[in-house]
């Protein structure tokens, strides 16, 4: 079965916007990450053992608005005993059945549910504060916020700080609204879509 990514039909690769005349690290870079494997991992209530005791591919679970990563998996803290497990590249559902047992967590696939935009660029944060209301100056490398971006549900996923990088998350039945929203947003700035 083949997989259509969910801004197949918007995400039209090449410059624009504001872009003549930049360096390029004054452009924002705008690339959809597609056949990522996504977990929702939830620790059900009746398991009393502490999280420190679980590790999943070698990684513990992170605290409050942390991130866990390695080469392969990066574990996001999306809320009270509630995590997201994103993979490109190992089996997560292997890993997963190997570290936690269906009686202790809610294992939930959602791969296929959710649509993620990776923006990079020194710019980054001013294309983002114009649609959501967090203080991004508070924000650093491997933290993790749940927020609103014109009014759609988002994770931001903050991977790195030298130069920004930014995975927006959604459900992917809005990525075509999230992905007009933000590239509009960075039209200013000028951007280009990989």
């Amino acid at each position: 079965m083949t997989s259509i990514s969910p801004l197949n039909s918007v995400h039209l690769v090449g410059d624009h916007g504001n872009f003549k005349n930049k360096n390029s690290d004054e452009i924002i870079n705008i690339k959809e990450l597609k056949n990522f494997k996504i977990f929702q991992i939830v620790k059900f209530k009746k398991n009393k053992k502490n999280i420190n005791d679980y590790k999943l591919s070698g990684l513990d679970f992170p605290d409050k608005l942390r991130v866990s990563e390695n080469n392969d998996v990066r574990i996001l803290w999306i809320g009270p005993n509630n995590w997201l497990a994103l993979s490109a590249t190992v089996s997560l559902s292997e890993e997963i059945a190997k570290s936690l047992s269906n009686d202790e967590f809610a294992i939930t696939d959602l791969s296929h549910s959710k649509a993620i935009i990776e923006l990079s660029g020194k710019n980054v944060k001013e294309v983002l504060k114009k649609g959501c209301p967090i203080n991004f100056n508070d924000i650093n490398k491997n933290e993790v916020v749940n927020s609103i971006f014109n009014g759609i549900a988002i994770t931001l996923d903050f991977i790195s700080d030298q130069p920004d990088k930014i995975r927006v998350m959604c459900l992917r039945s809005f990525g075509e609204s999230l992905y007009h929203s933000v590239t509009d947003a960075s039209l200013e700035f000028g951007y280009k879509a990989f």
